[in-house]
């Protein structure tokens, strides 16, 4: 009979950063043992990871890949701690297969992928996550990922720090080469201007009156709108939201190949053009370490906490 618990193996996994099947095994070694446990980790080169999951890992890869034939698609962000390690042929396949095993088995969340058994390897995706770790000694992270099926784009700019997948609703054949062009430059149009929303129906209320009252409080403190008639102060509000829908909407965004087009009206040109109809219908946008907070270092402060210890 076990004498350990799964929450044993999880305060395992918390306290040194050591994948879950590598702390079940090592408390299984030990007899339940928690400390005995991490002595076994450590020993085994494991648990030195613990002391680098404090290390930020905000470089890395995103990556945008379609398999046509499943008709599905994936967008993934893995992140490690330096760009060297990011442009290893180690590093970059491995992101490439976690991307071909969410195509392959669309795990639910983070939780299932990390339990699937990765493309291309006899191990599931946390384990050859551990075993990657083991060669690089860097900080690691699949930070996340989504999935799409029907005709979709993919895009990468600048060697994985943008990645793209755009979903197109059409009539027409999908292998298109005109209709898959319309695809990218849609694709090339969203890693550019970075929409935050698809049309303007998908803004929110709330967002929408937000804006309105910034307007309303700078233009209370603008000298020339002091003795403007509230119907006047109305219509400019009307034109500022009509700009603010321009800029954040896709759709109503000036098209970066035509400016004399918004992105809607080049799709729809296409469409005539092609004898069917094109629908944008979802995008997914991944910018490499957006939302994480690099760690400034000061070499002065670093050597003097050094001598102080």
């Amino acid at each position: 009979m076990a004498k350990y618990t799964a929450k044993d193996v999880n305060e395992l996994r918390k306290s040194t950063g050591v994948g879950m099947m590598d702390c079940k095994n090592a408390l299984v070694e030990a007899d339940g043992d928690m400390e005995k446990a991490i002595l076994i980790l450590r020993e085994k080169g494991l648990a030195t990871q613990a002391k680098k999951s404090g290390r930020i890992a905000a470089e890395g890869l995103v990556i945008s890949v379609v398999d046509n034939e499943k008709n599905a698609g994936a967008i993934v962000e893995v992140n490690c701690e330096t760009d060297f390690v990011a442009k290893t042929p180690e590093f970059k396949s491995f992101v490439e297969n976690v991307a071909t095993t969410i195509i392959n088995e669309n795990p639910a969340d983070m939780d299932a992928l990390l339990k699937t058994k990765l493309d291309g390897s006899t191990e599931n995706v946390e384990e050859a996550l551990q075993s990657l770790f083991l060669k690089i000694r860097e900080n690691l992270q699949i930070r996340r990922f989504e999935r799409l099926e029907g005709i979709l784009i993919p895009y990468i700019h600048g060697e994985g720090r943008i990645g793209v997948l755009v979903k197109l609703e059409s009539d027409i054949d999908p292998t298109n080469e005109e209709l898959l062009t319309c695809g990218k430059d849609c694709a090339l149009q969203i890693a550019a201007l970075n929409p935050a929303y698809l049309n303007r129906e998908d803004v929110p209320d709330s967002v929408i009156e937000t804006e309105k009252s910034i307007m309303k409080t700078q233009m209370s403190e603008d000298p020339k709108m002091a003795n403007k008639p509230e119907q006047v102060i109305a219509k400019i509000i009307d034109g500022k939201v009509g700009k603010y829908y321009s800029e954040n909407c896709l759709l109503e965004q000036e098209f970066v190949k035509d400016s004399k087009l918004t992105v809607e009206k080049y799709v729809e040109d296409i469409a005539k053009k092609l004898g069917g109809s094109i629908k944008i219908a979802a995008y997914l946008r991944y910018e490499r370490g957006e939302g994480i907070e690099k760690k400034e270092e000061n070499f002065a402060e670093e050597i003097a906490s050094m001598i102080k210890k």
